[in-house]
């Protein structure tokens, strides 16, 4: 009997719970949990089975860069059906997390970062070195980041050449007045809303996480002409 969605999720969040390490998972002891990934994103959705193939032949590739692309489309294949899942049988992503849960909140947003395949706005006044370190080597190789800030450039701009120097990754920087809420924006094709600095979440008081859903179109547009109006700060 096929799986329902529920108990999809639910063997996909054991696995991301799970995920062997870059070397481990190239090693005799990945091989037990690429067996139940694989059986689990063919049982999620069969079309995707070629993607699996595909990550099966990177790893198994002579080169550390085609083995780093296997086992990033493994993390991104798995973040992808958890959140479709998720908005499949509990609706729009909305956490709420409690005073002092910080690697709750650090963990929700990490995801939400693997997940972005081309193109990843992060919108905050106060984006700055503590942000960069903590989120930015989480971004999928080949993702266009975009960072729209203004309080802590003088901390934030040091840190986003240095990681950009070291990963190779595309970062943008661009600051603007008037703007005081905080989103990140997935792939231009979803939104999601923080309650507090990216950097700060749950640190020193409760805060949430809400997909922006019915008014996401109209948010995109808001944020996108900001950024083209902003000023270029790298």
């Amino acid at each position: 009997m096929p799986l329902t969605k529920e108990q999809l999720l639910a063997e996909v969040e054991d696995l991301l719970r799970n995920v062997p390490s870059f070397h481990e998972m190239l090693g005799d002891n990945g091989l037990a949990w690429f067996g139940r990934f694989s059986a689990v994103i063919r049982s999620w959705d069969f079309r995707r089975a070629a993607e699996v193939m595909l990550a099966q032949q990177e790893l198994g590739a002579m080169t550390p860069s085609m083995n780093n692309n296997g086992y990033c489309r493994i993390v991104a294949l798995l973040n992808e059906a958890r959140h479709t899942l998720r908005m499949d049988t509990v609706g729009p992503l909305s956490v709420s997390v409690a005073h002092g849960q910080v690697f709750d909140y650090f963990d929700e947003v990490r995801r939400l970062t693997e997940t972005a395949k081309q193109d990843l706005l992060f919108v905050d006044p106060y984006l700055d070195t503590e942000f960069v370190s903590r989120y930015l080597s989480h971004v999928s190789k080949g993702v266009n980041v975009r960072l729209l800030a203004r309080e802590r450039l003088t901390t934030l701009l040091p840190a986003v050449d240095l990681f950009a120097k070291q990963s190779g990754c595309t970062i943008q920087v661009r600051s603007a007045p008037h703007f005081h809420d905080r989103y990140m924006f997935v792939d231009k094709n979803s939104c999601y809303q923080s309650g507090a600095s990216f950097k700060d979440g749950a640190k020193s008081a409760p805060t949430t996480l809400t997909q922006i859903t019915d008014a996401f179109a109209a948010m995109l547009q808001t944020y996108e002409d900001i950024w083209s109006k902003a000023k270029v700060e790298r």
